[in-house]
């Protein structure tokens, strides 16, 4: 049943209403939140220990470091970043590793000379061959004793093949919360990784086709040719690594030297680096390559420019090869450190198409912000779904319901048939667990528990179910009609969001995970109160070849929590029942999955 969100003591939280706004917390909390630094962690034997693959490097700024603000330059800080992640990865691997891609980077502040950078990274999982490593950058001032953060970033690496062949790299095993978590979720973002560049090409297509006819006043505007620059560099040793190869921080070092050069011409003011969408290293580079630069203001809108990169390597007279690619966000700060307006740009005839996938690139940017990084301040509790963002609902959806499974202080508040109900507490939020085991292959569960039109079967709380769409095969969005919560009230109808996944390992569980969303074509109406769900959803966990674990979650929400306060309070026991008629459907239903509709299996 779509449970909603709600904030305060069990107490409180049953007797009083809860308030949209302060339902907005806990499992979709801003990733920003993430602590300087995390703690070693005691095993068993009461050892301290800290995680192994874990590297950290401190460096003071010092003035050939810095750019002509007297900031570090964050060319260089790149190149310090992916040199600790290079070694963390090395560490577990064993052996050499190479830069494979970088998540998207959003530089929260600057840094100034004469304070450190402290940057921590360690790999957060590995795959076969290629592995991803968390970076953590925070800034420490030495006269004050402050630090705060910089930015988060995500990295992947691959580890090179030796003279045995391609390596296996070994399983990283988490040992605290905050590990398990970003275990868990650096799967789903490695799904997202991997279909990246195909969903954005499709959506810069759709949104090119789109807005390629609008007429512009290009009056005034500065043209985009003024902001062309090119620059070529000969990779020396000292820009290699002990590969050999060159350093991929160096690269991206140096395409954010063009990139700031291209942005100053348009602005004539010294330009910030606020964000670098996720790009991809097509091949190496080696010592010896000449390597060319690109760079061109794509667009400028009110407050920001975004500004495209390219490089490409050669030796003597071959052909150029095509290193990276790379889009960089810019602002102009004012004395009060509030961005400025932007000239506008006109774009040459061979530019009008980078112009205009530059205004579908900020959409999408928006949405990676707003939905993955969940600023809960920001982003309403029920979010608008169109094909754009699809992509990245389906990644918070699942991320968040991981992020609530990965709580180790939940309360065992009863238990009855061998039904357990869990309760959770924290950031004036409110969550709770059912978990129950069955006699079903765990394949078989998540199959008939993933369509939601056969809930009913088992739910008494789900009158109606229909799908509305089909977005892709791991992803349906269903309208639910749920009884009214009063004698004479309303009946509630939910849109929900279903996303789907398989175990990406064989100790992976199967998800099934549930959100609100908002479709244009299914507003409210008077007869009904539209509910909403922040996180809910099942993990299922294989425990033997026929015997399964279900846990069911859900972060209260006050369309739903009268529901299931009476439960939460000893009051009732109707949960329990639920569960136990979803655990009878489950051994009844579990040898007819032939007959389950194709976009279910």
């Amino acid at each position: 049943m779509p449970v909603p969100a709600g904030t305060g003591s069990i107490t409180s939280l049953l007797t009083s209403g809860l308030t949209h706004d302060r339902a907005l917390v806990m499992a979709n909390e801003p990733r920003d939140n993430v602590p300087l630094e995390e703690p070693m962690f005691i095993l068993e034997n009461g050892e301290m220990c800290r995680n192994p693959t874990e590297v950290k490097m401190s460096q003071i700024v010092l003035p050939c470091h810095a750019n002509y603000c007297g900031e570090l330059s964050a060319g260089q800080l790149l190149k310090w970043m992916d040199s600790t992640a290079c070694l963390s990865a090395e560490r577990h691997a064993g052996c050499s590793c190479i830069t494979a891609s970088v998540d998207d980077i959003h530089f929260i502040t600057t840094i100034g000379v004469g304070q450190v950078v402290n940057i921590t990274a360690k790999v957060n999982r590995a795959f076969t061959s290629s592995m991803e490593v968390g970076i953590l950058v925070s800034c420490e001032d030495l006269f004050s004793n402050r630090q705060w953060k910089v930015c988060h970033a995500f990295a992947t690496f691959v580890a090179r093949r030796t003279e045995a062949g391609k390596v296996q790299l070994k399983q990283v095993i988490p040992r605290t919360q905050a590990e398990q978590m970003e275990y868990s979720l650096a799967a789903e973002r490695r799904r997202m990784r991997l279909i990246h560049a195909e969903i954005i090409n499709d959506l810069l297509s759709s949104c090119s086709s789109q807005t390629g006819d609008e007429r512009l006043d290009y009056q005034d505007a500065v043209p985009a040719e003024r902001t062309r620059v090119e620059s070529v560099e000969l990779v020396l040793p000292p820009h290699a690594n002990h590969q050999v190869s060159t350093f991929g921080g160096q690269i991206m070092a140096w395409m954010e030297n063009v990139a700031t050069i291209s942005a100053s011409r348009l602005c004539n003011a010294h330009p910030t680096l606020r964000s670098i969408d996720m790009f991809h290293f097509r091949g190496p580079s080696h010592i010896g390559d000449r390597l060319v630069l690109k760079a061109i203001v794509n667009n400028a809108f009110k407050k920001s420019m975004e500004v495209g990169v390219c490089a490409e390597a050669y030796q003597g007279g071959e052909p150029l090869r095509h290193i990276n690619t790379a889009f960089m966000t810019f602002e102009v700060l004012d004395n009060d450190r509030k961005p400025c307006t932007l000239p506008r740009i006109r774009p040459e005839p061979d530019g009008k198409r980078r112009f205009q996938e530059a205004i579908a690139r900020k959409k999408i940017r928006l949405d990676r912000k707003y939905i993955i990084s969940c600023k809960q301040s920001e982003v309403p509790l029920s979010v608008p779904w169109d094909p754009s963002n699809q992509m990245y609902l389906s990644y918070n959806n699942v991320s968040a319901l991981k992020m609530l499974a990965a709580r180790n202080n939940w309360v065992l508040t009863s238990e009855k048939n061998k039904v357990s109900l869990y309760t959770l507490e924290e950031n004036q939020t409110l969550c709770f667990k059912v978990e129950t085991h069955v006699a079903v292959a765990a394949e078989q569960v998540f199959l008939l528990l993933s369509d939601l039109r056969r809930r009913k079967a088992w739910d008494h709380h789900y009158q109606e179910c229909e799908v509305i769409t089909d977005s892709d095969e791991d992803d349906t969005i269903y309208r639910v009609v749920t009884p009214s919560v009063t004698k004479r009230g309303k009946v509630q109808d939910f849109i929900l969001l279903a996303s789907r996944r398989r175990p990406c390992d064989s100790g992976d569980p199967y998800l099934i995970a549930l959100r609100s969303v908002t479709l244009p074509s299914y507003p409210p109406t008077e007869d009904y109160n539209r509910g909403e769900v922040l996180c809910a959803g099942f993990s299922i966990w294989e425990e033997e070849n026929t015997f399964t674990k279900i846990s069911y979650y859900n972060q209260a929400t006050p369309g739903v929590l009268p529901y299931i306060s009476t439960d939460i309070a000893g009051l009732s026991s109707s949960f329990y029942c639920t569960f136990a008629s979803c655990s009878a459907f489950l051994q009844e239903n579990k040898e007819s999955l032939a007959s389950l509709p194709t976009s279910t299996l």
